[in-house]
């Protein structure tokens, strides 16, 4: 067992609460609706996890809550601070310009994923999708005009009307393309022990789930290295919903569900967080084995929770609405009986923390 202090017990609060960080070999569910202290409360878990283990952490971050983890709070004292910033997390921006810019490569992506990015369908658009089979571009030689040029002069009618799909859907205009340059995905490939993806900074919005698309594919491509990682992936409803809204979201789910399914074996874990365990592919969520839950008010997400996660008390889920801000069950393989939480200070600083309402002074 790693003992990992998150909090102290709610109704003993001069006990800790420990759960086991070797137990992350497995999939956690994170839940918590609005207000609850969710994303404060994962903070303080991933915080322990890099304290106290040697698993690699990737965070795909759309609401910039962890930009700032490797930067620990003023009162954090002087040793612990060293500490912390030994641990080399590194973090790709997009809404802020501060530098590395979150980049991934369009060649890089797979036929699929680049056909999901055009709005291609392999029966539908079958002579398009062929002439983008074949392509061949390697990431060096790769820019934005040449490119279009090339397939715009083309002697094939379906390469010529590819160049022009991706023109009119100035799919090469997203800041989120690397062209020829370094991706963000070989970052997570080298296994720092944290890197934090801020995906949330991109205007359009089918950049974030391609940026997400391009790190999974690219880890689930050299899954047989079998390379421990945690994935967190928070408000993972915009990446794995039950019903896909557009087909770089049906790409992306997909590569979420093969995670979930089969990526145990070759290390790749996911930790997937959002406000409602409805909002989440059943596929995905079915796979976990760990349960960290917040004050959640819906009766249909308590029954969903109930329906999937069988070793949690009914009468456990049945307190999470009357929580107060802050308080968690812990259940599953990394608590040995479910407990609940009076979760503990973070370290590092919060990244998207409220806005809070000006008075006006009339």
């Amino acid at each position: 067992m790693i003992p990992l202090t998150v909090g102290t017990l709610a109704d003993a609060p001069d006990t800790p609460a420990v759960i086991d960080g070797s137990r992350f070999n497995r999939h956690t569910f994170w839940c918590g609706q609005s207000g609850s202290g969710k994303t404060y409360a994962l903070g303080v878990v991933l915080e322990q996890l890099l304290l106290h283990t040697e698993l690699p952490i990737a965070v795909l971050d759309p609401n910039a809550d962890f930009t700032e983890l490797g930067r620990t709070r003023d009162e954090v004292d002087a040793v612990d601070a060293e500490r912390w910033s030994r641990l080399g997390i590194r973090v790709f921006h997009s809404s802020t310009p501060r530098e590395p810019q979150l980049r991934i490569r369009f060649v890089d992506l797979s036929v699929r994923s680049k056909a999901a990015v055009a709005r291609l369908d392999p029966i539908v658009d079958e002579e398009q999708f062929n002439a983008l089979l074949h392509l061949d571009v390697s990431p060096e030689d790769f820019a934005r005009d040449t490119f279009l040029q090339t397939l715009a002069a083309s002697n094939d009618s379906a390469r010529r009307r590819l160049g022009l799909r991706i023109d009119n859907l100035e799919i090469l205009d997203w800041p989120l393309w690397a062209f020829g340059g370094a991706s963000s995905a070989t970052t997570v490939e080298d296994r720092p022990q944290a890197v934090v993806l801020d995906v949330g900074g991109f205007s359009h919005p089918g950049e974030p789930q391609a940026a997400a698309l391009g790190i999974l594919e690219d880890l689930w491509e050299r899954r047989m290295e079998r390379r421990p990682l945690l994935i967190v992936i928070d408000e993972a409803h915009n990446f794995c919903p039950p019903s896909p809204r557009s087909s770089v979201e049906a790409q992306l789910t997909e590569q979420l569900i093969q995670i979930a399914a089969e990526g145990r074996k070759f290390g790749l874990w996911l930790f997937l967080s959002t406000q409602r365990p409805t909002k989440i592919h059943p596929n995905v969520l079915s796979q976990c084995d760990n349960l960290g839950m917040m004050r959640m008010n819906s009766p249909r997400d308590l029954a969903e929770l109930g329906d999937v996660f069988g070793f949690v008390p009914r009468d456990a889920l049945a307190e999470s609405p009357h929580f107060r801000k802050g308080e968690a069950l812990f259940a599953g393989a990394f608590s040995e009986q479910p407990q609940r939480v009076r979760i503990g200070r973070r370290l590092t600083v919060e990244g998207g923390s409220d806005l809070a309402v000006a008075e006006h002074v009339g």
